[in-house]
């Protein structure tokens, strides 16, 4: 049932070290939100279950495949993933099922309905993990791209859905 109009919604993708997969989906389910003029009603972040990168900017391998696509993920910084988290968000998005499985060790009691894989939300894929291309070929940030792009329609028909 859907909330009130004035509600905000609150979404934040998941990998591992919050450089390559999440700030993708971050930048572009941002582009989308925003294409629709619900980003006043729509919050967008991204985190890492590993603190490896902390504070740097997203891949330039997956800057450069975003910006080919007309996404910006210049001002994304890396962070570690929370159980505040759970808190903060309404939607708590793993990558793939290794993260999501990391997620759920920090998740609080009562929270595990926040989470959920990213891909759910694009079952016509086939597949729920979209893969890590840090350490493939550069074609790997094209497929995630496509995955990411296909999965943020989804994401955003649920979201209004269930919220708007």
């Amino acid at each position: 049932m859907p909330e009130s109009a004035n509600a905000r919604v609150n979404v934040v993708f998941v990998c591992l070290g919050n450089i390559c997969r999440s700030p993708t989906a971050e930048g572009v389910f941002r582009a989308v939100v925003e294409r629709h003029g619900l980003d006043r009603r729509i919050g967008i972040d991204s985190a890492g279950t590993g603190a490896y990168h902390v504070g740097e900017p997203a891949d330039q391998r997956a800057q450069a495949a975003a910006r080919r696509r007309g996404f910006d993920l210049s001002a994304i910084r890396a962070r570690k993933a929370t159980k505040g988290d759970f808190k903060r968000f309404d939607y708590v998005l793993a990558m793939d099922r290794q993260n999501h499985a990391a997620l759920s060790r920090i998740c609080p009691p009562g929270e595990e309905h926040r989470l959920s894989l990213f891909l759910d939300y694009a079952p016509q894929l086939g597949q729920r993990d979209v893969p890590d291309p840090y350490y493939g070929a550069g074609d790997g940030f094209e497929l995630v791209l496509d995955l990411i792009e296909a999965a943020s329609e989804g994401l955003l028909a649920d979201i209004r859905e269930n919220h708007f």
